[in-house]
């Protein structure tokens, strides 16, 4: 009686732990409302450019000062962006994340400081006071919690604002955690058509649909585009072009995007492991309540009645339901530790995941539910005993009929067939995973190069010629370092997301009139970045520093764009291009290897590389990049030891630059390949799961049938039947088992993994070798675990058999 207690809670318990662990997860990721008050009508304002091809092309400050003055559907809106900042005057420097805010933003979201004020529309216009609302993390991490702070001053990125406010603990910015919010401070005057680099959101006014707001906004897009002027070189023409669109939808499915497709896969995966473990406690009740045959039949002849052995038996697997969903919850508490700990980085929402109300409840309901289906088994199976067999105890001296080995076959056939179906996902997740490792990214090694973020503002240097030679001077100083072979910088590491995205025109490939040209992506770089990373030159040459500081009017392109444009790399040596209808013709001088910059499940884009001083870009008499990332080829990357003299090196230079972001291109890589990662791991984690409950349920039933059989098999012994032979007799019937269970997973298989299309790269959901890899395993695991009492079958002592009986 105990052990099969403690077997059929453990089993229970493991069952719904991982059920309630993963609902928690979908609770706080997808279910729960965003954290602020009356979050219904918040929305994402984001516009598609389905002439240009880009589905979420994100919102422009022309597009808001047009909703904010001619809206009839918003009753406030606002527009973002993230930022990094240096923080100098108190301590040692630190780089910090931001957003920068219009006015509206905060209002939007409804929420207020609980020290200070937020942002009034003279903070956030060219002219106003320099301000900055602090997160409450910042406030009580970097600065004491001082209640007295309001007032004072921080010093940001050279230059000092006041601090104007401190946001309540409870407060999230969408899934984003800065340590800083700034007033974007645009000026209507300098507006102009495009700068998309922002994002918007508002709140919809009562009784407003999104389809209505949809439409407000197609209405207003005209407006906008007649309302401000275009770049000097654009025209409106171009815009139109570009078929702007409204893209409004909940700001709660804009942050948690498609993240939600995977974790329905886990949770429907989970909940497959869950109906594997009731098979198992299910086929234990069987074999108990078939032990209790006798003891039933003599209590029913005694006058009890049906209803109350049913209530016997229900309540006895309801007990067990309830003991194995309260283990079950301290299993989930420590498996959201260790999923969170796991979960990839850009997993939105994931401080919200909690064991609250909501999961008790469904942890509550699944138990009893669980515990009254396993409690049907054992009295829709002895409703009726027949007394006469089991009063005389004939019962336990015949063979086992068919009849009565028929349930447990048949729960053991849907274990086997649900494992398939779990390990056939898990396996296609591997294949995944491995295509993946397989593809090239563009850049060599990239765990031997360290990269970190660096800001040089105008408030500490304000001639570019100036921030370009101490980004120089910084370079040749790590250069310096001991093992260090080359050193870059560029504005934007690969695999991190954003980047500048422009068209470029071509002086032998002028597009028609009527044509939007592509965009291509846009990189700001210094001579050795390319060879810091480990991108081939694949033709051509690099930058070199007199090319920059003589401002040559030079460019690199990626080698997909030059076989684009002029078929082979070499032939786009000496073509010359621009970046805009009126930018100044740039010389190729070099073509370099494609990079998978959106990650290695995406095609490289097209690029472009600029040095990161120019004159006459982009309307700009001298543009700088101030804003890097350098990355540093070394064997010591990683090394704390050479962390620390990277950062003495720069401070060499300049005492009042922050390191941000510290990692090597390594972990960048990584993190690209995060969310597939994490799949993989939740999905195997599963099908170890399935298939360890579904053998050991293959290993009772052959066990069983092995007691139940033991006078049979010495009567077959003792009239000549060798030991093999019994021994092939249960193994023949574990895997007349299997073959069933595998053949109805196959089916069931083939139609569910088409849910994880999303999911996989470079292999088919019905990938015949991950099939036939899974079949073939599961049925040696069978084997094996029918083997085993096998075994124990074939050393059976004729005469102690029938002695015992």
């Amino acid at each position: 009686m105990p052990l099969f207690t403690t077997v059929a809670v453990a089993t229970l318990a493991i069952g719904i732990g991982a059920n309630a662990a993963i609902f928690s997860v979908i609770d706080g990721v997808l279910l729960s409302p965003l954290p602020y008050p009356d979050p219904g009508p918040l929305v994402s304002l984001s516009h598609s450019a389905l002439g240009i091809g880009i589905k979420d092309a994100g919102t422009a400050p022309f597009l808001h000062f047009t909703y904010q003055d001619e809206g009839r559907a918003f009753s406030s809106v606002g527009i973002w962006r993230g930022d990094s900042v240096s923080v100098t005057g108190r301590a040692e420097p630190e780089q910090v994340d931001a957003v920068d805010v219009s006015e509206g933003v905060l209002r939007t979201l409804g929420v207020q400081p609980v020290l200070g004020r937020a942002f009034i529309p003279a903070d956030d216009t060219p002219d106003g006071p320099e301000t900055v609302v602090l997160t409450a993390g910042y406030w009580r991490g970097r600065l004491g919690g001082d209640a007295a702070i309001v007032g004072q001053r921080l010093t940001i990125d050279g230059r000092p604002r006041e601090i104007i406010g401190v946001m309540p603990e409870t407060f999230r910015f969408l899934d984003r955690k800065p340590a800083l919010i700034l007033p974007l401070r645009l000026d209507l005057a300098k507006t102009f058509l495009g700068n998309f680099s922002y994002s918007g959101l508002a709140r919809l006014r009562p009784g407003v649909s999104l389809a209505a707001a949809n439409a407000d906004v197609t209405r207003m897009i005209p407006v906008a585009l007649k309302r401000f002027p275009p770049f000097p070189g654009f025209t409106v023409k171009t815009f139109e072009d570009a078929r702007l669109a409204a893209g409004l939808r909940p700001l709660k499915e804009q942050l948690v995007g498609d993240i939600g497709s995977v974790l329905w896969v886990l949770m429907g995966t989970i909940g497959l492991v869950l109906l594997i473990a009731c098979a198992n406690v299910a086929n234990l009740l069987l074999v108990r309540a078939e032990g209790r045959q006798q003891e039933l039949a003599i209590r029913a002849a005694l006058g009890a009645g049906w209803q109350e052995i049913t209530r016997e038996l229900l309540l006895e697997s309801v007990t067990l339901g309830l003991v194995g969903g309260a283990l079950g919850l301290g299993l989930a508490y420590g498996g959201l530790r260790a999923f969170v700990a796991v979960a990839p980085a850009n997993l939105p929402r994931l401080d919200q995941i909690s064991i609250n109300g909501m999961v008790l409840v469904f942890t509550l309901a699944i138990s009893l539910l669980g515990g009254v289906l396993l409690g049907l088994f054992p009295v829709m199976r002895y409703l009726r005993p027949e007394l006469t067999p089991a009063l005389r105890g004939g019962g336990r001296s015949a063979s086992a009929s068919k009849e009565r080995h028929r349930v447990r076959n048949t729960l053991v056939v849907v274990q086997v067939a649900l494992a398939l179906v779990l390990l056939v996902g898990s396996g296609l997740m591997i294949r995944t995973f491995q295509a993946l490792k397989h593809v090239r990214p563009g850049f060599a090694n990239p765990s031997a190069v360290q990269t970190f973020r660096l800001s040089i503002p105008e408030s500490q240097l304000k001639q570019p010629d100036d921030v370009a030679r101490m980004e120089q001077a910084i370079a040749d100083r790590i250069s310096g370092l001991p093992g260090v072979s080359a050193v870059g910088l560029t504005n934007n590491l690969p695999m991190s997301g954003g980047g500048w995205r422009d068209p470029i025109f071509a002086e032998d490939r002028a597009p028609a009139e009527s044509e939007f040209p592509p965009l291509r992506r846009f990189r700001f770089v210094s001579p050795q970045l390319f060879s810091a990373m480990g991108i081939p030159v694949v033709a051509g040459r690099d930058f070199t520093w007199i090319d920059v500081f003589e401002e040559r009017q030079v460019v690199v392109v990626s080698e997909n764009l030059a076989r684009e444009l002029w078929q082979r790399p070499d032939a786009a040596l000496g073509k010359r291009i621009h970046e805009g209808p009126q930018g100044s013709w740039r010389e190729i001088i070099g073509v370099v290897g494609d990079v998978r910059d959106d990650g290695v499940d995406h095609p490289a884009p097209s690029s472009v590389y600029w040095p990161v001083l120019m004159s006459r870009f982009e309307g700009n008499a001298a543009f700088i990049q101030r804003f890097v990332v350098y990355t540093v080829r070394t064997p010591r990357a990683g090394s704390s030891s050479f962390v620390d003299e990277v950062s003495r090196a720069v401070w060499s230079i300049n005492p009042n630059l922050p390191l941000a972001s510290v990692r090597t291109l390594g972990e960048v890589y990584e993190s690209s390949m995060a969310r597939t990662s994490f799949t993989l791991i939740m999905l195997a984690i599963a099908g170890a799961m399935a298939l360890l409950l579904g053998t050991s349920g293959v290993y009772g039933v052959i066990s069983y049938a092995v007691s139940q059989q033991t006078r049979e098999v010495g009567i077959r012994i003792a009239l000549g039947a060798q030991r093999g032979e019994v021994t092939r007799m249960f193994v023949a019937h574990g895997l007349r088992l299997a073959a069933i269970g595998i053949a109805v997973g196959l089916i069931a298989a083939a139609g569910l993994t088409r849910v994880m299309s999303s999911l996989l790269f470079d292999v088919k959901a019905s990938d015949p070798a991950t099939y036939g890899a899974v079949a073939i395993g599961l049925t040696l695991t069978v084997a094996l675990a029918s083997y085993i009492p096998a075994l124990q079958a074939a050393t059976i002592d004729p005469l102690e058999a029938l002695r015992a009986e």
